[in-house]
């Protein structure tokens, strides 16, 4: 009976490690490579507005972006975001290890409207747009309605410095900006899956 009682444990220990990474699949999603996959013009991806997410299981918030980089640096394919620091969102990064970027159909523009013009303070955005909170392995929230999940591990994050600023550019951006100067969060894309 003890003999039985341990397989069934170390098979159930064995499912929850290899459950989560297939998490994704379970979503609709693929997994694939940046790299070589990603056809997105990268110019014009965060333009056209995506939303990002950070926090964990007991608690998450995503928001709007409309800024962002993808490249490399350090030797790693890497993706650059940009929070203002009075978005509710900016107090997950702060804490996070990990954050997506999520793309949505353009029928689906309604949850970037939403989520670009209310805060998560307020309520629980996701549940008032019906959307299903999802983790991947490394518990990092994303929504199973999203066309695409590219999953980051932060690298580096900072302030923007306005001592720093070379041009009118950022001085006149943020000479009445509400929200705050942004931070900027470079990170490691380290899994990325698309429907």
């Amino acid at each position: 009976m003890q003999k039985r009682s341990f397989i069934t444990v170390l098979m159930a220990i064995m499912m929850m490690a290899v459950t989560p990474a297939f998490a994704q699949e379970d979503n609709g999603f693929k997994k694939f490579d940046v790299k070589v996959d990603f056809t997105e013009n990268g110019f014009q991806w965060f333009q056209d507005a995506e939303l990002l997410a950070a926090g964990d299981k007991k608690k998450s918030n995503a928001m709007t972006i409309g800024w962002g980089g993808i490249g490399t640096l350090w030797g790693r394919t890497a993706l650059t975001v940009y929070v203002a620091e009075k978005r509710y969102t900016k107090e997950f990064m702060d804490k996070a290890e990990y954050f997506t970027v999520m793309a949505f159909d353009v029928e689906q523009s309604k949850v970037l409207n939403y989520m670009g013009t209310k805060s998560g303070r307020d309520g629980d955005k996701a549940k008032a747009l019906g959307l299903h909170t999802a983790y991947t392995a490394n518990g990092t929230p994303y929504y199973t309605e999203a066309t695409m999940v590219i999953e980051c591990k932060i690298m580096y994050a900072a302030p923007f410095d306005p001592q720093y600023f070379k041009s009118d550019v950022p001085k006149r951006m943020y000479a009445n900006f509400p929200a705050g100067i942004h931070s900027m969060y470079i990170g490691e894309v380290v899994n990325a899956w698309k429907k």
